[in-house]
């Protein structure tokens, strides 16, 4: 069983940054994938920025270059560093753990951030 706890949301006006961080309950490196999705209301939960278990990265088109993921291994802590941010991330972000073998998909709880115009 893995827990995730997430932190960092909040309000902010267009062109503000947060920092979300996920603190997970168990070794990182060991996870297939982590990572941030998010979900605006009436909308499916997408896929923002994910690390994958070689240490490379995916992020959704509509981010790039504006969100960064990284991540302390020792704290076992991944962080999304988000900055320009616009009305349109406006959403509930979670962090998600994936492990392969055997296969088990851990969510946090979500974070609100809310970007106003």
């Amino acid at each position: 069983q893995v827990q995730l706890v997430e932190s960092g949301g909040g309000l902010v006006q267009a062109g503000g940054s947060l920092r979300l961080s996920c603190a997970a309950s168990g070794n990182i490196l060991r996870f297939n994938r982590m990572g941030w999705y998010r979900q605006a209301p009436g909308t499916q939960r997408e896929l923002v920025a994910r690390f994958n278990r070689d240490g490379t990265t995916n992020y959704a088109d509509s981010v790039k270059g504006r969100f960064t993921i990284s991540r302390d291994n020792p704290k076992n802590t991944v962080y999304l560093q988000m900055n320009s941010l616009k009305p349109e991330d406006t959403a509930v972000y979670y962090c998600n753990v994936v492990i392969v073998l055997p296969p088990q998909n851990y969510w946090g709880q979500g974070t609100q951030v809310t970007v106003s115009s």
